[in-house]
């Protein structure tokens, strides 16, 4: 069962960049993605995903790339591609993430230790 609220305490950036340094992605495939590795407990909005793709490509972290997509009716996706600055931030920001995760394992850890 998801969890409402969860996802505001992830980085967007985090997950965004993750998937883009498998392979490029476009929006509504990211959402999807996140959703489905999370098993449902982050639920981000196409709306949040564009903002922080905006954001992404401003700084060079990521570039976009239109591109028709579909038989039948085409339609033009956008798709995104993580560059070299890009994965040395998401390098960064990993190592950042899992410092803060050992962190907050001791600390939940010493807290069940006092508990009675």
């Amino acid at each position: 069962m998801p969890h409402v609220g969860t996802t505001k305490k992830v980085s967007a950036e985090l997950l965004c960049l993750t998937l883009l340094s498998e392979k490029p992605m476009y929006v509504y495939e990211i959402t999807q993605e996140i959703s489905r590795r999370s098993q449902g407990y982050l639920e981000l909005a196409e709306a949040a995903i564009y903002v922080t793709m905006y954001r992404l490509v401003e700084k060079g972290y990521v570039t976009d790339k239109r591109e028709v997509a579909g038989e039948g009716k085409p339609r033009l996706r956008v798709y995104y591609h993580i560059t070299d600055l890009g994965r040395e931030y998401f390098k960064s920001i990993l190592e950042a993430h899992e410092r803060s995760m050992v962190g907050l394992r001791n600390f939940f850890s010493l807290s069940e230790e006092g508990t009675v």
